[in-house]
């Protein structure tokens, strides 16, 4: 049984906004206003709601809800869909009594489909009649596209002034390339937190979780990183003490729920952990891990369970990363197979036989440059990805 924290409900419904037998439209509510932190996607075509979001969050750092829909991403759509969105939250607002500019917005789904609004008004009246009687759960499976499961993840703390509950929920299985954070994640805490501190924590959280994964290379028009703290623990995080474990425990439920995007991509088989030590700057550790992880050669080695290492050292060669080749050693699965410029004397494909065969890949690089790091997760390249994405908008 899901730990809900305090002061928080859900409803989520069969709107039949575009889908058909499943949830495609939820809510999250608080019962008060609450200290609400957003990190947003920064491509250039943002979507309606991400505008909207950025914009309420501009005026006001406390908000009661987030309104969220599956299947059309009301991106690229003009004028019309941002009238659009304003209109589903002012519908929102009058199902659930709360003001319309305390709630945010999500969407998630097919690029370019204006919402069809007679659909949004009638399902919207039914889904203010089910808050409260639906469960994080059902949030997590209405803002599923390609998802094969939902992600939820929860924690419980102590801070010095008592007991915490955090719950984080996403969706995401393919066109994920995060330079913000993931498609949709949304965060619900009972902590009383100042607004600034939140939102310095959550996107000190995004930078070191969403935003080190990759199943595409492709990043979002809608990707949403939305966390609500409403202080109904009556636990107050002022301390540097306090602040740090709120942080640690927030970065914790991060990164557990973007391994889960990457286990769940698209046509996904491997999880490899892209480790990048010895650069010359962070730059540049980062240029060679999302070389590797982007490398198409790379992820289909991967899929196939080939230990191809030849191409994990051509990625990081023309990642534009400066570094010496001879000074370069690289691991897979621990062990060493390459260092001083050449591949270490053995039966490599042998060694590394059982290690490809595990879902779980730890691929260590080491430039002998210096003492920068970084780390990525990535998935690995397959056929039924290329199937799926074939066929998205049928």
């Amino acid at each position: 049984m899901t730990t809900v924290p305090k002061g928080f409900g859900f409803a989520a419904i069969e709107g039949g906004l575009k889908y058909t037998g499943r949830l495609d439209l939820a809510m999250i509510v608080s019962d008060r206003p609450a200290a609400t932190a957003g990190v947003f996607t920064t491509n250039t075509f943002k979507a309606a709601p991400v505008l909207h979001c950025r914009a309420a969050l501009e005026r006001s750092s406390r908000h009661r809800a987030i309104l969220v829909n599956a299947g059309s991403a009301n991106a690229c759509t003009g004028l019309d869909g941002e009238k659009n969105c304003r209109e589903t939250r002012e519908l929102a607002a009058k199902a659930a009594g709360i003001p319309a500019d305390e709630i945010l917005t999500a969407s998630t789904g097919v690029i370019g489909l204006q919402f069809d609004m007679e659909k949004w008004r009638s399902a919207v009246p039914s889904l203010g009649e089910q808050l409260g009687k639906s469960g994080p759960e059902d949030v997590a499976r209405a803002i599923m596209t390609t998802d094969t499961v939902p992600k939820l993840v929860e924690r419980t703390f102590t801070l010095s002034g008592g007991e915490v509950h955090m719950l984080g929920m996403c969706k995401g299985a393919g066109m994920i390339c995060p330079n913000m954070a993931t498609l949709l994640s949304f965060v619900c805490c009972d902590v009383d937190v100042d607004p600034e501190h939140w939102q310095a924590i959550f996107a000190y959280c995004a930078d070191n979780s969403f935003n080190r994964i990759t199943i595409d290379g492709d990043t979002s028009t809608n990707d949403t990183f939305i966390g609500m703290a409403n202080g109904a623990s009556g636990v107050k995080a002022e301390s540097e003490e306090d602040l740090r474990t709120l942080c640690d425990e927030l970065l914790k439920l991060s990164q557990e729920l973007a391994y889960q995007i990457v286990q769940d991509a698209e046509g996904g088989t491997k999880v490899a952990r892209i480790e990048v030590r010895g650069a010359a700057d962070e730059v540049d550790a980062e240029l060679v891990a999302r070389a590797i992880a982007d490398s198409p050669l790379v992820k289909t080695a991967l899929f196939g369970c080939d230990a191809n290492w030849g191409r994990i050292m051509c990625a990081a060669g023309y990642s534009g990363a400066q570094f010496d080749a001879h000074a370069v050693t690289l691991e897979i699965g621990g062990i060493r197979i390459f260092e001083k410029g050449m591949p270490v004397p053995g039966d490599m494909d042998a060694l590394l036989e059982p290690v490809m065969a595990e879902q779980d890949i730890l691929i260590s690089v080491d430039l002998g440059a210096g003492s920068a790091s970084a780390e990525l997760l990535a998935s690995d390249l397959t056929n039924e990805y290329v199937a799926i994405n074939a066929d998205y908008r049928s």
